[in-house]
């Protein structure tokens, strides 16, 4: 099943070095310039009403992850403002109500990845 799949718009200048600590923003187009600058700008093609389970794959571009776990909050934030913190360090509990952790990816390919046109699914 196709939980989510959004066409990046555009990559903020302080992505890179957020992605070095592996984190990954993905804010809707039109967030605010404070908010634009660390994040990957992208509108969305389509979305289900339901979270993605533990399990759950993310791809971008051609870089692949099992998602470990799924905040409390995420999914309605990806909802309402298409705006969620991705990251990649394998936890099997969110730190934060408002984030999806993933499995740990080779940064530099994932770098690679993030240009407009990429497309960022998640599937199970």
């Amino acid at each position: 099943m196709q939980y989510y799949k959004t066409t990046i718009t555009a990559v903020g200048p302080e992505v890179e070095a957020l992605l070095d600590g592996g984190v990954l923003i993905l804010y809707a187009d039109g967030a605010p310039a404070e908010l634009a600058e660390v994040s990957v700008l992208h509108q969305v093609e389509q979305q289900a009403d339901s979270t993605p389970p533990v399990g759950s794959l993310l791809r971008v571009g051609q870089v692949e992850a099992v998602v470990t776990a799924v905040g409390e909050t995420a999914w309605n934030k990806v909802s309402e403002l298409g705006h969620v913190v991705i990251n990649f360090n394998g936890e099997d509990v969110a730190g934060r109500p408002g984030e999806i952790c993933v499995e740990p990816v080779n940064i530099g390919a994932l770098q690679a990845q993030l240009s407009a046109g990429a497309s960022i699914e998640l599937v199970f």
